[in-house]
C-alpha cells in the first residue's frame, strides 16, 4: 500500500507518495511520486475538475479562412449578391462556408451544420445550426446565377494575381469530368450526361469542367462547367473567347502569355481562334497521324539541359499542322520509353496467356463432343476482345482457319518487327507544336511539361479527403455551376495557402498540408462558475504540435485567431 512521506529540503517541506515491498526479505521502495510543497499539495487538492470539455478543428479551418479574408471572398460574393433582407448569413457567408468545408472535411449539405460546430469558424462565422439547414442554404444560392459566378471569379482571379503576385506567362488548359448522383430520369438538368468517365463509372450521369490553371501555384483563374457528353475540342472551342478575355484582364491587356493544352483539344478551328486571340500556345500533337516525325531516328537528335531535362532528346523542325506552318519538336524521353515499354510487355504476355488458353480450348473441343462446339464467328469475337487494346493487333497475327473436323483452329505469332519498330518509332517519343519560334527546345518542353499542375489539380478534386467534388445529388444545372464553383474557389484557397508556404521555404502537397493544419486543435476547458459568479470559467488551448505544425503555424501567424 502506498503511503505519503515528508522531506525537509533546505529547510522546507516537500511530499512524495511512495510504495514499499519486501523484496528478497528486504523492505524496497519500488516506486515514488512527487506531490509538491504543502502549498502546492492544497492547490491540486482544492482545483475544480472541468465540468466541460470542447475539443474543435483549429488549423485548417482557420488557415483556408485567413487566405479567404485576404482574397476579401465574403466581400466581392455579397457585392455582386446582395441579400435581399438584413437578417441571418449573407450569400457570402454561405458560400464561404461552403468552400471552406471543401478545403478541410469534404460534406453535404445536410451535414454541414454538424461539421460546422465542431471547428472554431462558429466563432469566425457566426451562424445558428438552423441557419445550416441544406434548404436555407440552398435558398440563398439560388441567387447565384451563372452570369454572377463569371463576375465573382473574375474579380477573386484579379485580386489573387495582385495580392500574391501570380507568374502568369504560363497558363494551362485542361478538362476532366465527375461522375454525379443525379437521378436518371431527372429530365429537369442538362448538364449531367452519360459518356465516357474519366473515373470508370459509364453507368452514371456525368458533368465536365474545364480549368485554366497558372503554372506558377497550381492557382485555378477560370472554370467552366459543361454537359459531360461533350468533347474537350468542343469544350476548349466554346471557352476559348472567354479565356482570352480573362487574360486580358488579368494583365490589363499587357503581358505575354502561353497556353498550354493537350492534344484532345486539337481543331482547326480551335487553333485558328487561338491565332486570333492574343495568346501564345504550345500543345501537341497525336504521333500516329505524324508517321514522318515519328520516323526521325534518335541520331539525329540532340541532347537537351541535363540539369532541367535529363535523358530527353529532341529534333526541331518546322511542318503545316491544322493549316498553318508551326514549329515542330519531336522530343524522345527514356524514362518514359522505359515506363511504356515495361506495360506494353505487361499487356503482352496477358494477351498471349489468354490466346494460348484459348487454343487449349479448342483442342479440348475435338475430343470432347459434349457441350456446344465452337464456331468461326465465335472464336473470331473471343480473338478480337483479347487484342482490342492498343497495339496488340499489329503485334500478334492471328488466323482463325475451319480444320477437317469443320471446327476453328487458331494460330497465331507475335511479330517481333513490329515489336521493333514500335520501341524505334513511337514509345518514348512526344510531338510538340507552338506558335513560340523564338523559344528554345527547352523551353518548349519544359512549358509543355507544366501540363501536369491543372492534372494535379484535377486529381485533388478526385480525392474523396479534401476538395472532393463529390458526393453530387443537385438536381438543376444551376445548383450543379454553384457546386463546381465553390469547389474551385476552395482549390483557389488551398492552391495559394500552399503556394504561401513554399515561398516560406516549406515545402508540402496540399493533402499533407490540410492534414497537418486539421490535427490542429482548440481545446476548451469549462469549470463551475466560481462563487458570486454565474459564467463557467472559461481556459481555452491548443493541442501539442508536431515540429511542421509549429512550423507552419508560427509562418502563417494562426495564434492571432486562437481563444487562448
Amino acid at each position: 500500500m502506498a503511503s505519503l512521506t515528508k522531506k525537509i529540503i533546505r529547510g522546507k517541506p516537500y511530499y512524495y507518495l511512495r510504495e514499499c515491498k519486501r523484496v528478497n526479505g528486504k523492505p524496497k521502495i519500488v516506486w515514488t511520486y512527487y506531490l509538491g510543497s504543502s502549498e502546492r499539495l492544497l492547490e491540486r487538492l482544492t482545483r475544480p475538475q472541468p465540468q466541460e470539455i470542447a475539443v474543435r478543428e483549429f488549423g485548417a479551418s482557420v488557415a483556408a479562412f485567413d487566405i479567404a479574408s485576404t482574397l476579401g471572398v465574403m466581400e466581392v460574393v455579397d457585392r455582386h449578391v446582395p441579400k435581399r433582407d438584413s437578417g441571418g448569413p449573407t450569400v457570402g457567408q454561405y458560400l464561404l462556408l461552403a468552400a471552406l468545408n471543401r478545403c478541410v472535411q469534404p460534406r453535404s449539405k445536410k451535414q454541414l451544420a454538424a461539421w460546422y460546430e465542431g471547428t472554431v469558424l462558429r466563432r469566425l462565422l457566426p451562424m445558428s445550426t438552423a441557419q445550416l439547414s441544406s434548404q436555407r442554404f440552398w435558398d440563398n444560392m439560388d441567387r447565384v446565377t451563372p452570369e454572377k459566378i463569371v463576375a465573382i471569379e473574375q474579380e477573386l482571379s484579379a485580386r489573387a494575381v495582385s495580392l500574391f503576385g501570380l507568374d502568369l506567362h504560363c497558363l494551362l488548359f485542361d478538362a476532366t469530368n465527375f461522375f454525379t448522383f443525379v437521378d436518371t430520369f431527372n429530365q429537369r438538368s442538362t448538364l449531367p450526361q452519360r459518356g465516357h468517365s474519366k473515373e470508370g463509372r459509364d453507368s452514371l450521369r456525368i458533368v465536365g469542367l474545364a480549368l485554366l490553371v497558372t503554372a506558377d501555384g497550381d492557382v485555378p483563374l477560370l472554370h467552366h462547367t459543361y454537359a459531360g457528353n461533350q468533347h474537350d475540342a468542343v469544350t476548349f472551342r466554346g471557352v476559348i473567347d472567354q479565356v482570352a478575355e480573362r487574360c486580358r484582364l488579368l494583365t490589363q491587356g499587357a503581358g505575354d502569355i502561353t497556353l498550354v493544352f493537350d492534344k484532345g483539344n486539337n481543331a482547326e478551328d480551335n487553333l485558328q481562334a487561338v491565332d486570333k486571340s492574343p495568346l501564345h500556345f504550345v500543345g501537341s500533337l497525336v504521333p500516329t497521324q505524324h508517321q514522318d516525325l515519328l520516323e526521325i531516328p534518335r541520331e539525329k537528335m540532340r541532347h537537351l539541359d541535363g540539369t532541367q531535362l535529363p535523358g530527353v532528346q529532341a529534333y526541331r523542325t518546322r511542318k503545316v499542322v491544322f493549316g498553318v506552318e508551326r514549329t515542330i519538336l519531336c522530343t524522345f524521353n527514356k524514362q518514359l520509353f522505359t515506363a511504356q515499354q515495361k506495360t506494353l510487355a505487361r499487356e503482352i504476355a496477358k494477351r498471349q496467356a489468354k490466346l494460348v488458353a484459348l487454343q487449349a480450348s479448342l483442342l479440348k473441343a475435338r475430343t470432347n463432343s459434349r457441350g456446344k462446339a465452337p464456331t468461326v464467328a465465335g472464336v473470331t469475337k473471343a480473338v478480337e476482345n483479347i487484342l482490342s487494346a492498343r497495339h496488340m493487333k499489329d503485334l500478334f497475327k492471328v488466323q482463325v482457319k475451319v480444320d477437317k473436323q469443320k471446327l476453328p483452329r487458331l494460330t497465331t505469332r507475335f511479330s517481333k518487327s513490329e515489336w521493333r519498330t514500335l520501341k524505334k518509332t513511337l514509345l518514348g517519343k512526344t510531338l510538340l507544336f507552338t506558335d513560340q519560334d523564338s523559344w528554345t527546345d527547352e523551353q518548349i518542353v519544359l512549358a509543355y511539361r507544366a501540363q501536369h499542375h491543372v492534372e494535379a489539380d484535377f486529381k485533388l478534386m478526385k480525392d474523396p479527403r479534401c476538395l472532393t467534388f463529390r458526393p453530387t445529388f443537385h438536381w438543376t444545372d444551376q445548383k450543379l455551376r454553384v457546386h463546381a464553383f465553390y469547389c474551385v474557389l476552395a482549390l483557389m484557397l488551398l492552391s495559394l495557402l500552399r503556394r504561401t508556404l513554399a515561398h516560406k521555404g516549406i515545402t508540402t502537397s496540399i493533402a499533407g498540408m490540410v492534414s497537418a493544419l486539421a490535427d490542429i486543435r482548440e481545446v476548451t476547458l469549462m469549470y463551475p462558475a466560481p462563487p458570486q459568479e454565474k459564467k463557467l470559467f472559461v481556459r481555452s488551448t491548443l493541442s501539442t504540435m508536431s515540429d511542421l505544425q509549429k512550423e507552419i503555424f508560427s509562418t502563417l501567424n494562426l495564434q492571432r485567431y486562437s481563444a487562448a
